[in-house]
């Protein structure tokens, strides 16, 4: 490895079942205003912050 090259950071895959399923949530939320937008880029984070500003407030809402 050169100087200037960083080592790659490992990603544990043990992770619990939850983040995947809320990620898919999340991931399929995201991606109805995309299909609104006729597929127009450019908006991908937006949505995805938005998607997942929701699914934390439904999960409040649900707990409370």
């Amino acid at each position: 490895m050169k100087q200037s090259e960083k080592p790659v950071a490992e990603v544990s895959t043990s992770e619990p079942a939850v983040t995947s399923v809320t990620e898919e949530a999340i991931r399929e939320r995201a991606y109805e205003p995309y299909e609104q937008r006729a597929r127009l880029d450019r908006h991908a984070l937006d949505d995805w912050l938005t998607a997942e500003a929701e699914r934390q407030l439904k999960r409040k809402s649900a707990a409370a």
